[in-house]
Protein backbone atom coordinates (compact mmCIF):
# COMPACT_ATOMS: atom_id res chain seq x y z
CA UNK A 1 0.00 0.00 0.00
CA UNK A 2 1.44 3.34 -1.05
CA UNK A 3 0.39 6.44 0.90
CA UNK A 4 2.06 9.76 0.12
CA UNK A 5 1.78 12.65 2.56
CA UNK A 6 2.62 16.18 1.44
CA UNK A 7 3.07 19.22 3.66
CA UNK A 8 3.06 17.24 6.89
CA UNK A 9 3.40 18.79 10.33
CA UNK A 10 3.30 17.21 13.78
CA UNK A 11 -0.51 17.45 13.60
CA UNK A 12 -1.58 16.75 10.01
CA UNK A 13 -0.77 16.67 6.30
CA UNK A 14 -2.01 19.24 3.77
CA UNK A 15 -2.40 16.53 1.13
CA UNK A 16 -2.66 12.75 1.38
CA UNK A 17 -2.54 10.61 -1.76
CA UNK A 18 -3.69 6.97 -1.73
CA UNK A 19 -4.82 4.68 -4.57
CA UNK A 20 -5.12 7.58 -7.05
CA UNK A 21 -7.30 9.51 -4.60
CA UNK A 22 -6.32 12.86 -3.12
CA UNK A 23 -7.52 14.09 0.28
CA UNK A 24 -7.03 17.73 1.26
CA UNK A 25 -7.00 18.97 4.82
CA UNK A 26 -9.62 21.51 5.82
CA UNK A 27 -9.12 24.80 4.01
CA UNK A 28 -9.81 28.05 5.82
CA UNK A 29 -9.11 31.65 4.94
CA UNK A 30 -9.78 33.99 7.79
CA UNK A 31 -9.12 37.62 8.39
CA UNK A 32 -11.28 39.85 10.53
CA UNK A 33 -12.21 42.00 7.54
CA UNK A 34 -13.23 39.08 5.26
CA UNK A 35 -16.89 38.17 5.04
CA UNK A 36 -18.24 34.73 4.17
CA UNK A 37 -18.09 35.35 0.43
CA UNK A 38 -14.44 36.44 0.51
CA UNK A 39 -13.44 33.56 2.77
CA UNK A 40 -15.18 31.14 0.39
CA UNK A 41 -13.30 32.62 -2.60
CA UNK A 42 -9.98 32.32 -0.79
CA UNK A 43 -10.68 28.73 0.28
CA UNK A 44 -11.53 27.75 -3.29
CA UNK A 45 -8.29 29.35 -4.55
CA UNK A 46 -6.37 27.31 -1.97
CA UNK A 47 -8.15 24.13 -3.08
CA UNK A 48 -7.15 24.80 -6.69
CA UNK A 49 -3.50 25.31 -5.71
CA UNK A 50 -3.32 22.19 -3.55
CA UNK A 51 -4.94 20.06 -6.23
CA UNK A 52 -2.35 21.27 -8.75
CA UNK A 53 0.41 20.52 -6.25
CA UNK A 54 -1.01 17.00 -5.85
CA UNK A 55 -1.14 16.41 -9.62
CA UNK A 56 -4.89 16.87 -9.99
CA UNK A 57 -7.37 19.60 -10.85
CA UNK A 58 -10.86 20.83 -10.10
CA UNK A 59 -12.13 18.70 -13.02
CA UNK A 60 -11.40 15.66 -10.86
CA UNK A 61 -13.30 16.69 -7.72
CA UNK A 62 -15.17 13.78 -6.15
CA UNK A 63 -16.56 15.23 -2.93
CA UNK A 64 -16.55 18.57 -1.10
CA UNK A 65 -17.80 19.18 2.43
CA UNK A 66 -18.41 22.80 3.31
CA UNK A 67 -18.67 23.91 6.93
CA UNK A 68 -20.22 27.30 7.67
CA UNK A 69 -20.20 28.93 11.08
CA UNK A 70 -23.81 30.07 10.71
CA UNK A 71 -26.43 28.93 8.18
CA UNK A 72 -27.43 32.57 7.75
CA UNK A 73 -24.29 32.72 5.55
CA UNK A 74 -25.38 29.77 3.37
CA UNK A 75 -26.62 31.99 0.51
CA UNK A 76 -23.45 34.12 0.43
CA UNK A 77 -21.26 31.00 0.35
CA UNK A 78 -23.46 29.40 -2.33
CA UNK A 79 -23.27 32.45 -4.58
CA UNK A 80 -19.47 32.19 -4.68
CA UNK A 81 -19.59 28.39 -4.97
CA UNK A 82 -22.11 28.49 -7.84
CA UNK A 83 -19.98 30.92 -9.85
CA UNK A 84 -16.82 28.88 -9.19
CA UNK A 85 -18.31 25.47 -10.03
CA UNK A 86 -20.41 26.66 -13.00
CA UNK A 87 -18.11 25.34 -15.75
CA UNK A 88 -16.65 22.41 -13.79
CA UNK A 89 -17.88 18.83 -13.32
CA UNK A 90 -20.02 18.80 -10.18
CA UNK A 91 -18.73 16.83 -7.16
CA UNK A 92 -20.85 15.29 -4.45
CA UNK A 93 -21.32 18.03 -1.85
CA UNK A 94 -22.51 18.50 1.70
CA UNK A 95 -22.83 21.68 3.71
CA UNK A 96 -23.22 21.78 7.47
CA UNK A 97 -23.24 24.38 10.21
CA UNK A 98 -20.31 23.91 12.58
CA UNK A 99 -18.53 25.53 15.48
CA UNK A 100 -15.16 26.67 14.15
CA UNK A 101 -11.77 26.45 15.79
CA UNK A 102 -11.38 30.25 15.73
CA UNK A 103 -14.14 32.88 15.85
CA UNK A 104 -13.08 34.63 12.63
CA UNK A 105 -13.31 31.41 10.56
CA UNK A 106 -16.66 31.55 8.77
CA UNK A 107 -16.11 28.80 6.18
CA UNK A 108 -14.03 25.62 5.93
CA UNK A 109 -13.83 23.15 3.03
CA UNK A 110 -12.62 19.57 2.89
CA UNK A 111 -12.01 17.99 -0.49
CA UNK A 112 -11.54 14.56 -2.02
CA UNK A 113 -10.43 14.32 -5.66
CA UNK A 114 -9.15 11.76 -8.14
CA UNK A 115 -5.55 12.06 -9.27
Amino acid sequence: MNIERIGSTDRMSKIVKHNDTIYLCGQTASADEWDTAEQTRRCLEQVEGLLLEAGSSTDKLLSVTIYVRDMKDFAAMNEVWDNWIADKPKPARACVEAHMARPNVLVELTVIAAQ
